[in-house]
């Protein structure tokens, strides 16, 4: 093999320890280690420490906490800890817990981290989308040929080494830096590199393997990054030589003493899920049939769902589901007045077609157009005046007190200002109220991706939909609602939308699901297909504001003959939004408050640093009938899939849901829980010391790295006190054992990640007298208390494979 495919794929084998990282404006939950997602997670924290120096369990102070606050039941702490050898008070072990790395800052102004400002001042000049003022030269050129033209003038770059006559291939530049060092140390010498800046190595290995707009134009590599890096270093004279770290095979007792702590808290949380479930399941199991409900809502499976969706229940008599909120429609969005196009999908999936606005009332589109010819052109004048050096003082001066009113008015009474803004913007129609999606095939292409779909393609997609949620039954009113955030100055909005929808608002994914199932034509393959749709049912979309939770219907499809039920319908969206406001509120430490003004107060005030939770306090996910957890307040901590094993006899629907919206949950929820427990490494600190950089990402302060996980305010009640409660993944299926185990006999993927103790399983057999059965390792199952009979079996008596 030539010396250019060994080091090629040494970087590519290096690049596996570094998590991929999405720009901040199209921000994408990811596990920061799933390159170690192949071993033990213990093993996996162990050498992410070493590599990163991050924490990967709890603090003594925050087990202190949860057994304080009961959420550790003592018997199974017991049992925990005895199962890994620790005798005595677990109060005395906590003193003793020392649970690894704390990130500790290195001295200041040495010469590696010269380098690192040397970087990451290219890098962010690089790989800027559209902020920067004053472009870098020779962008188009790629990252290693743009800076090999500008490093002979930049003055910190010392006149040393390779530097100073850079080969014009970044491989001869690697091998050059490389030549003293033998072949066995470039595969760690390239892991320590990467990790020296995880951000930026991060968000260079997200841009290069998705190959959208800005990587097509100002291409970058982890190779030239590489050989950037490895050119500076070798000019500030800096050894490369990897350190040996510590050997990994070593168990730290610290760390056994933590996964006690840890496991017990995951299995007090789950033990009350799945009890509260598999007595749901036995009461399901003797209950009547329901009759035609008023309406059906589908919900995204996000946990903000699961408040919004209880007090919609309670309302009246309405049906909830939960499906992932890109409503199985793989697609690539441009909305009407985007410059661009974005994946409207998990990351986990490539986009299958190009769905784009088409308007279809030329009045409305042409007074959209120009109030929004007016609010751009405003805009830009304000941003160019504020940002350019030469003008930005005698802007302010200019404006004066008219000026200083506007900042007044927004920091002192922002729901107000919103409340203006809002009104302004209902003189003028939103998108959908004047174009609609293209669904049908255009025969033809953007780029890759064909425009529209087929007929068989829709009328495949909306049966998949019907199937993954054990639909029979129609309303006359089916809702498909997307979610979407409200918030004012906030870099990680993005964040706070639909995750299945990698970061974006889910409402186009609803309305092209809702304009596919109002197709007359797939409505009759459909019934062919034995879905039986009544003549009267209507699909429409709509969209959850998770931020203030009020749930804009879309609603210009709907006939005059459903016109009472939809105006019921918006009565008791109001209603539903009343109540859940007020629970957020409450969450949020405004207990008392009007829910309804104290959200929408967050949502307008650019000084408020937590708009609303998110996901925090994510820790279980429930694949099932909605009849399962109706009666569970579940505090807004799960997931929650509709699915009923009944109507899905050869288990293609429950294997979808595994292989896609559970992995996707467990990358949610491992972001939330290294942020969490190591904010300085994993998360991204606090957001008042944080500043944006080229509409990519974060620093905090005024440089470094770009940060990677989530701000503090959103794991945090105060400075001291979690909000999140940091535990991993508790999926709890109801569906036959056997059809389970089947699924990831099928799946090498899925069974390392339990083998590997990334997220538990636990199944409640509803044809095994609603027992419930955790998985162990290998395919292996054991039963669970509280049942008699099961606590009087071994794990060797519980069904371990599936029949044939």
């Amino acid at each position: 093999m030539s010396t250019e495919h060994t080091i090629q794929d040494s970087i590519d084998n290096a690049a596996t320890t570094v998590g991929s990282v999405w720009p901040v404006h199209s921000f994408v939950t990811a596990n920061p280690l799933s390159g170690f997602e192949d071993i033990p997670f213990g093993e996996a924290v162990t050498q992410a420490a070493d590599l990163f120096g991050g924490r990967g369990y709890p603090t003594p102070e925050t087990f202190r906490a949860a057994i304080d606050d009961g959420q550790i039941d003592p018997e199974i702490l017991d049992a925990e800890l005895a199962d890994r050898g620790f005798d005595g008070d677990p109060v005395d072990l906590l003193e003793q817990m020392d649970t690894g790395v704390e990130s500790t800052p290195t001295d200041a102004d040495t010469d590696a981290e010269r380098v690192d400002h040397v970087l990451t001042k290219w890098l962010s000049a690089f790989l800027d989308e559209g902020r920067a003022e004053w472009a870098m030269p020779n962008r188009d050129d790629g990252f290693y040929s743009a800076f090999r033209s500008v490093a002979v003038h930049d003055g910190q770059v010392p006149d040393e080494g390779i530097v100073t006559d850079l080969p014009v291939s970044p491989v001869e530049a690697i091998e050059s830096v490389l030549g003293s060092y033998p072949e066995s140390q470039w595969l760690p010498i390239f892991e320590e590199q990467f990790a020296a800046l995880p951000g930026w190595t991060g968000f260079i290995k997200q841009r290069s393997a998705d190959d959208g707009a800005w990587q097509s134009t100002y291409p970058i590599t982890l190779t030239e990054y590489l050989a950037v890096r490895l050119a500076l270093l070798d000019a500030f004279g800096v050894d490369v030589e990897p350190s040996t770290g510590p050997d990994s095979a070593d168990a730290d007792p610290a760390d056994e003493l933590a996964e006690a702590f840890l496991s017990a808290w995951e299995a007090s949380y789950r033990s009350e899920v799945v009890d509260s479930v598999a007595a749901e399941s036995e009461a399901l199991a003797d209950s009547d049939a329901a009759g035609r409900p008023d309406a059906q809502l589908v919900f995204c499976i996000d946990t903000r769902s699961e408040v919004i969706r209880r007090h919609v229940e309670d309302t009246s008599d309405y049906e909830t589901h939960g499906y992932a909120g890109f409503f199985g429609i793989p697609m690539e969005y441009q909305g009407y007045d985007s410059p661009v196009s974005v994946d409207a999908c998990p990351p986990i999936l490539d986009p299958q077609h190009r769905i784009s606005e088409m308007p279809t009332d030329e009045e409305a589109k042409a007074s959209h157009d120009r109030w929004s010819r007016l609010r751009e052109t405003a805009g830009e004048v304000v941003e160019t005046l504020k940002t350019n050096p030469a003008t930005a003082f005698g802007y302010v001066e200019s404006a004066g007190s008219g000026y200083g009113l506007a900042l007044a008015a927004r920091t002192l009474v922002p729901d107000r200002v919103a409340a203006l803004l809002d009104a302004a913007d209902d003189t003028v129609a939103d998108d959908h109220e004047f174009c609609t999606p293209l669904v049908h095939h255009q025969h033809t292409y953007a780029g890759d991706l064909p425009v529209g779909l087929t007929h068989e393609e829709q009328v495949e997609y909306a049966a998949t939909a019907f199937e993954l949620m054990g639909w029979t039954e129609f309303a006359r009113l089916v809702v498909f609602t997307g979610h979407a955030s409200e918030t004012a100055n906030n870099p990680y909005d993005s964040s706070l939308d639909c995750g299945a929808c990698a970061g974006n608002p889910g409402g186009p994914n609803a309305r092209v699901l809702a304009t596919i199932c109002n197709d007359e034509s797939v409505k009759a393959d459909l019934r062919d297909r034995g879905f039986n749709v009544p003549e009267d049912t209507v699909f429409l979309a709509g969209e959850h504001n998770t931020t203030t939770d009020e749930v804009d219907l879309f609603d210009g499809d709907v006939p005059e003959s459903h016109a009472d039920d939809l105006e019921q319908l918006r009565a008791d969206l109001a209603t539903a939004r009343e109540r859940a406001t007020a629970e957020r509120a409450d969450a949020m430490g405004a207990a008392g408050a009007s829910g309804v003004s104290e959200t929408k107060r967050r949502s307008a005030d650019w000084a408020e640093t937590r708009p609303e939770w998110g996901l925090a306090g994510n820790a279980g996910f429930v694949i099932g009938p909605r009849g399962l957890t109706s009666d569970l307040d579940l505090d807004g901590r799960a997931f929650l899939h509709s699915y009923d094993y009944s109507t899905d006899p050869d288990g293609d629907a429950l294997e979808a849901i595994l292989t896609g919206p559970m992995v996707v949950t467990q990358w949610i929820n491992t972001q939330y829980y290294f942020s969490t427990v190591d904010n300085a490494v994993y998360g991204s600190g606090s957001k008042v010391t944080q500043n944006p950089v080229g509409n990519v990402g974060v620093y905090q302060g005024n440089g470094g790295d770009l940060m990677t996980g989530l701000p503090l305010q959103s794991l945090m009640a105060d400075d001291d006190t979690p909000y999140h409660q940091p535990l991993r993944l508790s999926t709890v299926v109801h569906a036959p054992v056997d059809r389970v185990t089947d699924i990831l006999a099928d799946h090498a993927e899925l069974t390392r990640l339990l083998d590997n103790d990334w997220l538990s399983l636990t199944v409640v057999d509803p044809t095994q007298e609603h027992r419930a059965f955790h998985y162990e390792e290998e395919l292996t199952w054991s039963p669970m208390a509280p049942q008699v009979d099961a606590r009087q079996e071994s794990p060797a008596e519980a069904p371990t494979v599936a029949d044939d």
